[in-house]
């Protein structure tokens, strides 16, 4: 894989240089329709144009740069991930995917080898939702699934989408021209940091996906009685802290034993929340993913019914109310396939992996195949400044990629 090396450098470099434009001074922080963003589209820009591509930027503010096929009427073959960032985010989550697709281009481009397909790169503008609260904006723009109700929403200085958009330059009316054809599209392939633990436990650098886990979320409420912590009997008691404490043990005892299935209860409010009132009401998050949806329900309806008998049994009132839900989505055969030749021709054992987290794949699946590749990084962090990936893996990554779309040129 030497011949990566290089690249490979280059790619740590520009993610280095990415991971500089942030609007907060004191950390990684680059949201949809800043003045950072603006200037990260013009930067993997600027890279496109140097790996022999031409670029522009679509109605939605998405970055592409195509590297032309010598066929006429070719399909496109789209590669890409996102180059928006969480707040105190990390240099490599969505930024990796789309540096190292230009870096690949330019060897082929290097090579004076050109395909029987365009090969297209995007840089979605606003995969995390961070801004406007709403995942996916970028991608669900191009399979034509925006929603002009997104018109309103506003961040947290009650600026509108709408009025921001306007801010960047671009028109929400028009939006609608950002969506492309079903028609002439091979497929879309993502490069993307693991975002967990399994590829460094295995000692791999890289990993084919699976599917892509679709998850439920949902909003707990448990109404109690407030009072006095030391006046009220233990036994006269409805506490409903300790009756969520109780439910969120069940959560992870029902989904410990079910391999397949990852369950969390990652956020609690409580009240009153003084030291000495017992719980009156309780508001706690469950967030359930699964890559086989009927797995996944029949595991949620098993801690709905916990839920219930918990309630009953303590005497508070259970509510639940649900806040998101996406299916699985599988990744194509061939696509898949492509990508564990492409690993095995790199020298690498192959490995396929589901992805527990949700990424552009998921929008793209709406309109064409799709497919991942995974590079192993440092303690399966993510989402965190300590986001961390080795060079060599970058290499390994790169090669992988080239390989698989070399000999999709002869299928």
């Amino acid at each position: 894989m030497s011949e990566f090396a290089e690249l490979a450098t280059q790619v740590m470099a520009r993610c280095e240089m990415l991971g500089t434009l942030s609007q907060n001074p004191n950390c990684l922080d680059r949201r949809y329709l800043t003045d950072q963003h603006r200037l990260a589209n013009q930067l993997a820009s600027g890279w496109m144009i140097e790996a022999g591509m031409t670029t522009w930027q679509d109605a939605v503010g998405n970055i592409w740069g195509r590297y032309t096929s010598t066929v006429p009427n070719a399909p496109r073959l789209i590669l890409g991930s996102h180059l928006d960032t969480v707040p105190n985010g990390g240099k490599y989550d969505g930024m990796l995917g789309v540096v190292a697709a230009i870096s690949m281009v330019a060897m082929f481009d290097g090579l004076q080898r050109k395909l029987p397909f365009h090969i297209d790169i995007v840089g979605f503008c606003d995969e995390e939702g961070t801004r406007f609260g709403t995942t996916l904006l970028g991608s669900r723009a191009l399979t034509g699934k925006w929603q002009d109700s997104w018109r309103n929403l506003k961040d947290e200085d009650g600026i509108s989408l709408a009025q921001a958009m306007e801010n960047f330059g671009l028109n929400f009316d028009e939006v609608s021209s950002a969506s492309i054809s079903r028609t002439d599209i091979l497929g879309y392939i993502e490069l993307h940091i693991e975002q967990g633990p399994v590829l460094e436990q295995e000692n791999l650098p890289v990993g084919v996906v699976s599917a892509i886990a679709g998850a439920q979320r949902f909003t707990i409420t448990i109404e109690g009685m407030a009072g006095h912590a030391g006046t009220v009997p233990m036994s006269m008691r409805f506490d409903a802290l300790a009756a969520s404490a109780e439910m969120i043990l069940a959560v992870e005892r029902i989904s410990h034993q079910r391999p397949g299935v990852v369950a969390t209860v990652g956020k609690i409010d409580n009240a009153p929340n003084g030291v000495n009132v017992i719980s009156g009401r309780t508001h706690f998050s469950l967030d359930i993913r699964s890559e086989d949806d009927a797995l996944r329900d029949t595991v949620l309806a098993e801690i709905m019914q916990n839920f219930g008998e918990i309630a009953a049994k303590r005497k508070v009132t259970l509510s639940v109310e649900q806040t998101h839900s996406a299916p699985a989505v599988l990744c194509d055969d061939n696509l898949k396939q492509a990508l564990v030749h492409g690993v095995e021709l790199s020298g690498i054992a192959p490995r396929v992996l589901a992805s527990g987290a949700g990424h552009d794949a998921m929008a793209m699946a709406d309109i064409c195949p799709v497919a991942m590749l995974f590079t192993r990084c440092k303690g399966g962090i993510s989402h965190h400044p300590g986001e961390s990936i080795k060079e060599s893996d970058v290499e390994a990554s790169l090669s992988v990629l080239f390989k698989t779309i070399e000999d999709l040129r002869y299928t």
